[in-house]
């Protein structure tokens, strides 16, 4: 053990960028393989573990100092270690009978490690933005850095605000422009609110928009929670409400509707809602598509039924096309996006639709593409039975 924490230190002080390590000998370790990257946040750097299974990544971040003794650990499960530094190559590996084996060799051609990944990132949330949802989830120190253990999470809620963002820059003249000037945004199944606490910051603090955003949800401990934060924030246009996605009534004109991770046939009701109400921009993020899976059958290709976690796979992503057809048919223009990287969660679809002049010829195609598959499969869908007297005029 002591000569392998000997190597283990000759490759610590190299600096790697990259290091392999593979070829169990623990048979019961469940990752057959682990890659190790070094990454930079700003001044700091730090390096992101990736744990393969046969089908399945994990990814676990770490700070510089604890590299040594997460190889001492996984060279107790492993083999063989390959690292890569900017000038040097090492390689590690133990024999059957135990003896170990160690190469140091001087790369031929240097390899550079690009700091600028992360630091140059132009996100919209930037480090010293005073941002106090950021604070408060741990994602933001008190003076505005980003956290090295949150930096995938702060990563994913500037994707969130770039897919608005996105569309915000095509209307926000026209906000300014109008005589009542102010958003008003639904965001359905709040939950614990941190990405509308976040959403409302950007609306009035970067985009300085007036807005109207009501957070609804089931829970009243949540809801009470809730209007704390907003009043302690000084938020005076963001309020949460007791409300059901199903039959929620709002009286005034609903410019954006957000609903995120509303399970199963609650994603549905809610795109319901927002095409009722002519919502402009629809920002959708399904969860738990089980409907589709419950009643599905095929008539002529049954292998995608034929295995339950092809067929459960299958079904969800059967769900989302067919709600982006839908939107399409009822004249919106809909794009289903990657919201984070499949490897943190595999609810990674965000349904993006804005209401635009989609031809007649386009609404029909996407109509009849749903009925294809119906005929198809033989399946129900809520959003397609609730919208089935309108899509009949298509």
């Amino acid at each position: 053990m002591e000569k392998i924490e000997e190597y283990i230190d000759i490759i610590i002080k190299l600096n790697p960028i990259r290091i392999v390590i593979s070829n169990k000998s623990d048979k019961e370790y469940k990752y057959n393989k682990v890659k190790i990257n070094k990454n930079y946040s700003k001044e700091k750097s730090y390096y992101q573990i990736e744990f393969f299974t046969e089908k399945q990544v994990f990814h676990e971040n770490i700070e510089d100092k604890e590299l040594r003794e997460k190889l001492i650990y996984f060279m107790g499960k492993y083999k063989q270690l390959s690292s890569t530094s900017e000038n040097y190559s090492c390689d590690m590996r133990i024999s059957k009978k135990g003896k170990i084996f160690f190469s140091k060799k001087e790369q031929k051609n240097t390899i550079s490690i690009n700091r600028e990944h992360n630091k140059k990132k132009n996100y919209i949330l930037k480090e010293g933005m005073d941002i106090p949802p950021l604070k408060d989830l741990g994602i933001f120190t008190q003076d505005g850095k980003v956290v090295n253990s949150k930096y995938d999470k702060y990563k994913q809620i500037n994707r969130f605000i770039e897919i608005i963002d996105d569309e915000i820059k095509k209307v926000e003249k026209y906000y300014s422009d109008k005589s009542d000037n102010t958003l008003r945004v639904l965001d359905f199944g709040c939950g614990k609110s941190y990405l509308t606490f976040i959403l409302y910051y950007y609306f009035t603090e970067i985009k300085k928009m007036k807005v109207d955003v009501i957070g609804l949800d089931l829970k009243q401990d949540v809801i009470d929670r809730c209007n704390e934060i907003s009043k302690k924030y000084g938020y005076e246009n963001l309020k949460f409400e007791i409300g059901d996605i199903n039959g929620y009534r709002y009286e005034n004109n609903v410019d954006m509707v957000i609903t995120l991770h509303a399970c199963d046939t609650a994603t549905d009701y809610a795109l319901y809602n927002a095409i009722n109400w002519n919502a402009k921009m629809i920002f959708s993020v399904p969860c738990c598509q089980h409907e589709i899976n419950s009643s599905i059958k095929a008539k002529n290709l049954n292998i995608l039924t034929k295995y339950g976690i092809v067929q459960e796979r299958v079904s969800a992503l059967f769900t989302d096309a067919i709600r982006a057809n839908l939107l399409e048919v009822m004249g919106y223009r809909t794009q289903l996006l990657e919201f984070i990287d499949i490897s943190h969660s595999p609810k990674n679809i965000l349904i993006r639709a804005v209401k635009s002049n989609i031809s007649s010829d386009k609404r029909k195609k996407s109509l009849m593409e749903i009925e294809n598959l119906r005929r198809e499969f033989y399946f129900d869908q809520t959003l397609y039975n609730l919208l089935e007297e309108k899509i009949k005029n298509v």
